[in-house]
């Protein structure tokens, strides 16, 4: 074993999963280092973030992301990701089936955007800025209360957790390696569909789409509801999901997905674009194993092997249907009049208490 491969075995074992997938799915993946994260500390070559891809090359192909590892102390969303893109792989070299479907859609993996947080074990990147919160939007002050303080971003200082870093400075290099990713590998897509994973809110699983900053509707509820009822009726036993606008929890500044949507919408109203934040309710490992909280990601990630093979394998239904659905979003997208009914039952669903 290499000086190398030792240090990131007990550091970043991560890095060596994305390494040894690249060269099992070679002739497959289409791999690029977007960004290179200096940690001096660690004594190695700068941390790499790496951008993947697989099937459709056409420009007009739908597109399916699956992001992980934002926040260092949260790297159960890498392990999800990685995890997601290893069965792919393996699919791909014996499905003939698996592989034709994968002509007609194209696949995005960012399995560890902060790879120097996850390094330090720390929430922030290693200029102590938190990446969600580090995007160039403002919450909106609306009448459901203001932005929580602290946790919702602020500018203070990175000795403070949620730093958003200092105003008009640009974004910190993992960041823009994300929006940029997304704004060519989602963005120009007549339709795209990602999927950021996160731990540390709640006892339940969670999928939240925009707004963050605001709870305000966005332009393609009906889409969601579309997809959610889709899948409750396809899967009407899969995993617990509480699907919902992440503002009806709390509103944050910053949000990196709050600000493509709107970017999309502005410069590409047309195409069909839906953020999800796969948020994981880690307060449940705690309650069933309280001594995690003596653990410094015990918070943020299931400690017990079995507890984190479980969590490993929960959520591959949900990400295989995501490709199934983009794939064939002809035929359950909504349209006219009953897209009209979808907004107004979404409407009425989750955001009923708006004037």
């Amino acid at each position: 074993m290499s000086d190398r491969t030792a240090i990131l075995h007990r550091h970043l074992p991560e890095l060596l999963e994305i390494e040894l997938i690249l060269r099992r799915g070679e002739g497959w993946l289409r791999s690029e280092v977007l960004q290179e994260i200096p940690l001096p500390e660690s004594g190695l070559p700068p941390l790499p973030i790496h951008g993947i891809t697989l099937g459709s090359e056409a420009a007009d192909a739908p597109v399916v992301a699956f992001v992980g590892g934002v926040h260092g102390v949260e790297r159960v969303g890498t392990q999800i990701v990685l995890s997601f893109l290893r069965t792919t792989i393996e699919r791909l070299r014996w499905d003939p089936l698996f592989r034709a479907q994968l002509a007609q859609v194209r696949l995005a993996f960012l399995p560890m955007v902060n790879p120097g947080g996850i390094w330090r074990r720390t929430r922030a990147n290693p200029a102590g800025v938190d990446l969600m919160r580090n995007a160039p939007v403002d919450a909106m002050g609306d009448r459901r209360g203001k932005v929580p303080f602290l946790v919702g971003g602020h500018r203070h200082g990175p000795w403070l957790p949620w730093y958003r870093g200092r105003h008009g400075e640009p974004m910190q290099p993992e960041a823009q390696a994300l929006v940029d990713f997304a704004r060519r590998e989602l963005l120009a897509s007549p339709f795209s569909l990602s999927i950021d994973v996160h731990s540390g809110f709640g006892t339940k699983d969670r999928l939240w789409f925009c707004y963050a900053r605001t709870h305000k509707a966005i332009d393609h509820l009906a889409e969601v509801l579309a997809f959610e009822q889709l899948f409750d009726a396809t899967h009407p036993f899969h995993h617990e999901y509480i699907v919902e606008p992440q503002s009806v929890n709390y509103t944050t500044h910053g949000d990196l997905w709050d600000y493509l949507y709107d970017e999309a919408r502005e410069q590409r109203p047309d195409n069909i674009f839906l953020p999800f934040t796969l948020e994981l309710g880690s307060w449940l490992w705690v309650k069933k194993n309280p001594s995690q909280l003596l653990n410094l990601f015990g918070m943020f990630n299931p400690v017990l092997r079995h507890r984190l093979k479980r969590v490993l394998r929960q959520h591959t239904v949900l990400f295989d249907f995501c490709v199934r659905a983009a794939s064939c979003r002809q035929d359950w997208l909504p349209q006219g009049t009953r897209r009209e009914n979808l907004t107004r039952e979404a409407i009425a669903h989750w955001f009923h208490d708006e004037d």
